[in-house]
C-alpha cells in the first residue's frame, strides 16, 4: 500500500514537471499599435499559441507568401500538409524564426516533390 501511494505522488509530481505552459493569445505579440511583426515572429511563439491561432498565422503566411509569387490559387490538402510540416518544425526549433521553419518546409516539399528553381 506503502508503496503504491508512494507511486501514486511520484507519477503526479513528475507529470507536473512535464506540463506545458497555458497558450499564449496572438494578440500577447502584438506592438503597442497593434501590429505585429510576422518576420520576426518566432517558432516558439507558433508553437505556444492556440491551436486556431496558429492555424490563422499559417494561412496568412501563405497568403503572403502566394502574393509574392503572383499566384492566385490555393491547393487546400497541400496547404493543411504544410501547416503541418510548419507547426511541428517550429515545435521543435523554438529559436528559430517562423519565416525560416517555411523555407525549411517549402524546400523539403520541392525537393520531394522534384521540383527546382
Amino acid at each position: 500500500m506503502k508503496h503504491a501511494l508512494a507511486l501514486g505522488i511520484f507519477a503526479a509530481v513528475a507529470s507536473m514537471g512535464a506540463a506545458k505552459a497555458d497558450p499564449v493569445e496572438l494578440t500577447a505579440y502584438t506592438d503597442a499599435k497593434g501590429w505585429i511583426d510576422v518576420q520576426e515572429l518566432t517558432c516558439a511563439q507558433l508553437a505556444n499559441t492556440f491551436q486556431e491561432d496558429a492555424d490563422y498565422l499559417t494561412v496568412w503566411y501563405s497568403g503572403w507568401y502566394n502574393g509574392l509569387a503572383h499566384k492566385h490559387f490555393m491547393k487546400p490538402d497541400r496547404a493543411k500538409a504544410l501547416e503541418h510540416n510548419l507547426i511541428m518544425y517550429c515545435k521543435a526549433n523554438q529559436d528559430k524564426k517562423i519565416i525560416q521553419g517555411l523555407e525549411v518546409v517549402f524546400k523539403e516539399w520541392r525537393e520531394k516533390n522534384g521540383i527546382r528553381e
